[in-house]
């Protein structure tokens, strides 16, 4: 994302207002707590899956209505259109991986960045593990991918 983004001035302050926004959904549901991302991942609270699914519910509607009354995002200009991925074997390995550190962290990326802002610090080592983690696929990726001819440009 850089300022050029949709080239319009409230681009950047309407992203920070919806992160805003998010950060204050995430911890008001108390998704910002890893113990309550661990005991959903152990079956003894779906709260989780009422936020997951109220968001998702919330967010398509959004959308729905948005298609319909211009078909273009206001401040970008830009269509609202499906980006489809096709699945494949990145989307189940990715699927495999990222909940194995969701149930080893009890955390997930937006709920980490959220939980900082309630004063959880010790989740900074989460968020240290994410980037390098992200870093070292990005790595292997180029690395074994440019071997094998596969790789350069290959979508994670």
């Amino acid at each position: 994302m850089s300022a050029d983004d949709g080239g319009h001035p409230l681009f950047l302050p309407a992203v920070f207002v919806g992160g805003l926004v998010f950060g204050v959904g995430l911890a008001v549901s108390e998704m910002a707590r890893p113990e309550v991302v661990l005991d959903f991942l152990q079956f003894e609270d779906f709260g989780l899956l009422l936020v997951m699914g109220g968001a998702a519910t919330v967010s398509g509607i959004a959308f729905a209505v948005a298609e319909r009354a211009g078909g273009t995002a206001p401040l970008t200009e830009r269509a609202y259109a499906r980006r489809l991925k096709s699945f494949d074997s990145n989307v189940l390995v990715g699927g495999v991986v990222f909940g194995a550190g969701w149930g080893l962290s009890g955390i997930c990326p937006g709920a980490a960045y959220a939980s900082l802002g309630v004063g959880n610090l010790p989740i900074l080592w989460a968020v240290g593990g994410m980037f390098a983690g992200a870093y070292l696929q990005g790595w292997l990726r180029e690395t074994v991918g440019a071997r094998s001819g596969a790789g350069a440009g290959a979508e994670a």
